[in-house]
């Protein structure tokens, strides 16, 4: 089963910059495409397939399931890299990371069948907001989730799902429903501004039944395996995945400005963009808050790290770093955007700029709740001496 896999998988065990190169390698790849995924608002089957040989959903999933067990850091570099290439293709990296690691943690023995597969992608959302009404042997369930990234080349979908009895009442707890291709239903609803290739349509279940074993309860029960990453507190972990796109994007935005300003001469001006001093103070700016936000996560995220791998649990006020870390580095990697595009003159508002599509795509990850601005607060709030006021913290 899990000895199937091939050899790349079982190798990855020990070389975090060997995978970081190998989402470096698939950058060329992922710009040559990236064009087509926004056309098509999903990711084209040969960059699927390629991040799946590569490895790179994995990077978060159980080393006993062929996966790499990567640490924060690690984690973020490579969602960056490919982030660099394409927003889209990163979000959509990003939450297969998620799915399949959080997966692989919670997941009982059928966890040895379903990872066997080396080709496993999988999308899904912890939002409770289906309905799975206990039966015999599993759950009768039916749902609609919004924003599912990637489900057009999912074979599974992962929906977080309120559970009822048998005569339909709540029983205040959910589980996540594993429920493959070809149960779930995607309708066509993802018509919006930025990130448009991650296919983050609406998915649909009516009346499925889905066996006990094929589900987990990521926010209720503890997990199945011990190793460090699976002991990390999982909204963090969340969180901590997003800044690894929003960095790429910004990383790209300031290559595309550097780019732009050795070849452009703006209107009433004899010099070319990279000579004005405006120019000059915009990229030193967007470097900094990059990679300060950057910094910080990582030292932080270090961090944390050491103190799960010794077997002590995060304080409030750890966690409190963690999440405004998060935040603020997607904050920071926006208004990074934010000043290039500016800076840009009116030529970077045209469909054709690369910048024009950094810029929409970048406002899309702070919207995202675990690196809101509400977390930016309850940091705050903590720093203060004061509970947090959330209860996913």
């Amino acid at each position: 089963m899990a000895g199937a896999l091939p050899v790349y998988f079982r190798a990855m065990d020990s070389d975090p910059d060997g995978l970081i190169a190998r989402a470096r390698d698939l950058q060329p790849l992922v710009r040559a495409h990236a064009d087509e995924a926004e056309r098509d608002r999903t990711l084209p089957r040969v960059v699927v397939d390629a991040l799946a040989e590569a490895g790179l959903f994995r990077i978060c999933v159980a080393r006993a399931h062929g996966g790499f067990e990567a640490d924060p850091v690690t984690t973020v570099k490579v969602i960056e890299a490919i982030s660099e290439a394409d927003g889209s293709t990163g979000w959509s990296l990003m939450i297969a990371v998620e799915t399949l690691g959080l997966t692989s943690g919670y997941i009982g023995p059928w966890g040895a069948e379903l990872f066997s597969d080396p080709a496993l992608t999988m999308a899904g959302a912890l939002n409770p907001l289906g309905r799975a009404r206990v039966a015999d042997g599993g759950y009768r369930v039916s749902g609609r989730w919004p924003y599912g990234s990637g489900c057009k080349h999912a074979k599974f979908w992962l929906g977080g799902s309120l559970l009822l009895d048998a005569d339909g009442n709540s029983l205040h707890t959910s589980r996540e429903m594993l429920i493959p291709a070809g149960q779930f239903e995607v309708l066509d609803t993802w018509s919006v501004a930025g990130l448009r290739g991650t296919g983050s349509h609406d998915v649909v279940v009516d009346n499925i039944f889905v066996p006990h074993e094929h589900t987990t309860a990521v926010l209720y029960e503890r997990p199945q395996r011990t190793e460090t990453l699976f002991q990390y507190p999982v909204m963090p972990r969340l969180a901590y995945n997003k800044v690894g796109v929003s960095a790429g994007i910004a990383r790209a935005a300031i290559n595309h400005f550097i780019e732009l300003a050795g070849a452009k001469t703006p209107m009433v001006s004899r010099t070319i963009l990279r000579e004005r001093a405006s120019a000059q103070e915009t990229v030193a700016k967007a470097e900094w808050l990059l990679e300060a936000g950057r910094a910080y996560l990582f030292q932080v995220a270090r961090e944390t790290w050491g103190t799960i791998a010794a077997g002590e649990q995060l304080s409030m006020m750890q966690r409190a770093h963690l999440r405004l870390a998060a935040s603020e580095a997607v904050s920071a990697a926006a208004k990074a955007v934010d000043l290039l595009y500016a800076a840009g003159g009116a030529s970077v508002n045209y469909a054709s700029s690369p910048l024009e599509r950094c810029f929409r795509d970048i406002h899309v990850v702070p919207a995202h709740v675990t690196v809101s601005a509400q977390m930016t607060e309850a940091a705050g709030r903590v720093l203060l001496g004061l509970e947090p006021g959330l209860a996913a913290f």
